[in-house]
């Protein structure tokens, strides 16, 4: 996602240094429209699914009700977050835009390295431990 959105970041960055009437202006535009292809098929494969795995995985069983519907409230306050931002940025600029996102996304992929836990091959039980 990080790199599809630094390639549209970029795109735009260039294109305020061409001539809209170059081809190459035109290239980017499409790199541009790939590069948002890219990170929403990124999106849906990776961190889309983040926060119902987190819930299905590690979330104990006498409060995964209240919680995931803390956690599903909280992933959809984001999305609508993301939706309301996300035009006002695009009138301010639209290459920092893109930089604004590609940095959520860096940050976004070090926390879930360094703060989720691998749950792979372990027991509900051994993951309420790792939380004790």
């Amino acid at each position: 996602m990080a790199l599809s959105l630094l390639v549209v970041s970029i795109s735009f960055y260039l294109k305020e240094y061409i001539s809209p009437d170059s081809d190459l202006y035109a290239t980017l535009s499409l790199v541009s429209v790939a590069g948002v292809v890219v990170m929403v098929i990124a999106f849906s494969l990776g961190l889309g699914a983040m926060p119902w795995i987190i819930m299905s995985e590690i979330l104990p069983i006498n409060i995964k009700g209240l919680a995931g519907s803390f956690a599903t409230l909280a992933n959809w306050f984001f999305s609508w977050l993301v939706t309301l931002t996300a035009n006002l940025l695009l009138d301010w600029s639209s290459r920092g835009t893109f930089t604004i996102y590609t940095a959520v996304c860096v940050f976004t992929a070090g926390f879930v390295a360094i703060w989720i836990p691998k749950t792979k091959g372990n027991t509900l039980e051994e993951i309420q431990q790792f939380f004790r």
